[in-house]
């Protein structure tokens, strides 16, 4: 039998850096697009990489990560199958919840909103500029459903790459979705797990800032 880890005993202590009320910008967005480029600046080796967490109809929640390809004052924008489970749970509840973990920088940054589809021309506009086999592949899987194995999956791909060539159309179940934040947090990791909570919360109108407990 394979030695037992002891994952309890597993832990670092966090010292790179601080947050406060007095450093964090006033626009929650203005704070995203600082850590943002600091990650990207940092080295994080996917810093757009977020865990997308909706919940069906039936109640139970999911999650799974989705890359960030537009952030600014009107949302975060990602791109998916409609007909994916995320896809069918977001028609049937369209709240959500995303999470960026800069593990290099010790930060993580929590949104919560409501999530609705972009518009047609937006999605044309994406889907033209990914890598043409990638364009392809959108319609060659029937993502989250199951198949019957790699072979069907890559014989899929080819009858897609056959019959729509270099310049595959977007397909009518693929696209975007934005999601409007009704609330931010800031997470830095300190020593001691007296870790830093800077939130932000939608109220009339204006964000106002607070602090959380670690």
């Amino acid at each position: 039998m394979a030695e037992k880890i002891d994952l309890a005993a597993m832990r670092r202590d966090y010292a790179l850096a601080a947050l406060d009320e007095a450093a964090v910008a006033p626009d929650p967005f203005v704070q995203f697009d600082r850590w943002l480029k600091e990650s990207i600046a940092g080295g994080c080796p996917e810093p757009t990489a977020m865990s997308l967490a909706t919940v069906g109809a039936d109640g139970r929640p999911s999650s799974r990560i989705v890359l960030l390809k537009e952030a600014d004052e009107h949302g975060f924008v990602f791109y998916t199958n409609y007909q994916s489970r995320k896809g069918v749970e977001l028609a049937a509840n369209p709240h959500a919840a995303l999470l960026f973990h800069w593990v290099e920088l010790e930060r993580e940054v929590r949104l919560e909103g409501r999530v609705s589809r972009v518009a047609d021309a937006e999605s044309d506009q994406y889907y033209a500029v990914r890598p043409v086999k990638s364009r392809i592949g959108a319609w060659a899987s029937p993502q989250s459903r199951p198949i019957a194995g790699r072979e069907w999956l890559e014989r899929r791909f080819m009858e897609a790459e056959t019959l729509y060539g270099e310049v595959p159309p977007r397909p009518p179940h693929w696209g975007g979705y934005r999601l409007v934040p009704t609330s931010f947090e800031f997470w830095q990791g300190r020593r001691s797990r007296l870790h830093d909570r800077i939130a932000f919360s939608r109220e009339a109108g204006a964000w106002c800032i607070s602090r959380l407990a670690p």
